[in-house]
């Protein structure tokens, strides 16, 4: 708990709006995507697919590859609990569809799919988006796909297995321009799929990578993404770290508030 309480503190006071951003491609994103209101319908979309999960009280059997639970004491989960508890905030899910509508990638990435929550977010963010979408648990894959179909969203694909074998395999045959990051927070495994994935970056390439504040050693983990030469810009809004490759812009380090 101090841990994030103290992190929190030095993230508030290091942190800044447009008006301390000095890059042009850093202040429009803050200006026309960051603090721009998401689009109504956007959002009642969003708000129903929520909706839906977090009054399902089935429960399934949950097999977890990654870090694990810290509230969570069985395998045994709601779909209701798992959506409120690891499921995306709504303040991130509409953030997360703001930014695919701004970049409008062509092919998007998820490592994490949990209940779909934020592939949901990210087939809103722009439906022409091919987006594949990774998880571990088949049991929690099933409710995802039935979410994907009942609100049909045609531009998702899933795939199943542990990300250690699925990830090196999707990369070999794909190219993505947005990869979403929320699969294991663990540091060995983060710094993995960062380094697997560079093999396909350009220079408009977006990494997200949830909960860098998560224990120490995920901001560990940050600190040496933000360090690697191929990274130029990076945008910590705490709650995520973003990175870009552009190779036109000096390597500049922003903390934003949101």
């Amino acid at each position: 708990m101090w841990f994030k309480i103290s992190t929190y503190l030095s993230f508030l006071l290091k942190s800044t709006n447009q008006h301390g951003v000095h890059s042009p491609f850093v202040y429009n994103l803050i200006t026309k995507c960051f603090y721009k209101k998401t689009s109504e319908d956007k959002v009642l979309l969003f708000k129903k697919i929520r909706n839906s999960l977090t009054t399902n009280n089935a429960t399934i059997e949950v097999l977890d590859f990654g870090k694990g639970s810290k509230i969570f004491k069985s395998n045994t989960r709601k779909i209701s609990e798992i959506t409120n508890i690891a499921g995306i905030s709504t303040k991130k899910a509409l953030l997360l569809i703001r930014l695919v509508a701004y970049f409008k990638p062509k092919n998007v990435l998820e490592i994490g799919t949990s209940v779909g929550l934020a592939s949901s977010a990210l087939s809103i963010g722009n439906s022409n988006s091919k987006i594949v979408t990774l998880e571990g648990c088949e049991n929690t894959a099933k409710v995802a796909e039935n979410t994907f179909q009942k609100f049909q969203l045609k531009n998702i694909q899933l795939t199943v297995g542990d990300f250690k074998n699925t990830l090196p395999e999707i990369l070999v045959s794909s190219n993505f321009d947005f990869i979403y990051f929320d699969g294991n927070h663990q540091k060995e495994a983060t710094l993995n799929y960062f380094n697997w994935c560079l093999k396909t970056v350009t220079n408009n390439s977006v990494f997200i990578f949830d909960d860098i504040y998560w224990n120490p050693e995920m901001l560990e983990t940050w600190e040496i993404i933000k360090q690697h030469p191929k990274v130029t810009v990076t945008i910590n809004t705490y709650f995520w770290g973003i990175v870009f490759f552009r190779k036109e812009q000096l390597k500049q380090h922003f903390t934003i508030r949101i």
